[in-house]
């Protein structure tokens, strides 16, 4: 009976424990309810800019840190429906040569995304060419070329997503969130 009544014990226990394991991995229904109301995030369609004209650019300050000067096409910057800021940015060598795109931003996930690359012409005939490889790529901060963390921490998103088209405009005109 000693031996009985242990293995009893844990025989009728073994299946509570159980449907206990399987509960855990269940959602609740708020969760349930949460999950199933949400709508998948849909990227917008868009269209290329004009090629950047030095007149509308606005240096993006780093301090001393790089060699390199940064800029942001005041004129392609815009803050879409999907929550995405995009805008023409120009890398500029202290020899004088640049490296030009046209990029997107996405507050709510941290992530950039190149959509096109510029091709200097003759005459002026400046071009873009599609990234082929485009896809959404974490912004990395402290890094080498950290401009597009500074872009994302000062001048295009809140803690609540993308800023306002008039906020972002403003805060490039006035160097950032912390110049008034």
């Amino acid at each position: 009976m000693r031996r009985t009544l242990p293995f009893l014990l844990a025989v009728f226990a073994l299946p509570a424990h159980a449907v206990d394991v399987m509960s855990v991995n269940k959602p609740s229904p708020f969760e349930y309810d949460f999950e199933a109301n949400t709508k998948a995030w849909s990227e917008l369609q868009n269209q290329l800019p004009p090629y950047p004209r030095r007149e509308n650019f606005i240096a993006i300050p780093l301090g001393n840190r790089f060699g390199n000067r940064f800029y942001v096409d005041y004129n392609s910057v815009s803050a879409d429906q999907d929550g995405v800021v995009r805008y023409g940015v120009v890398v500029e060598s202290p020899s004088g040569a640049q490296t030009v795109s046209f990029e997107g931003m996405r507050c709510e996930t941290g992530e950039r995304k190149i959509y096109a690359f510029g091709h200097p012409g003759k005459d002026g005939a400046n071009t873009w060419s599609r990234n082929r490889y485009a896809r959404w790529e974490a912004i990395q901060g402290r890094t080498l070329n950290d401009f597009r963390s500074e872009l994302y921490s000062h001048y295009f998103c809140t803690v609540n997503g993308a800023a306002r088209l008039a906020d972002i405009q403003h805060k490039l005109k006035s160097g950032g969130e912390y110049d008034n």
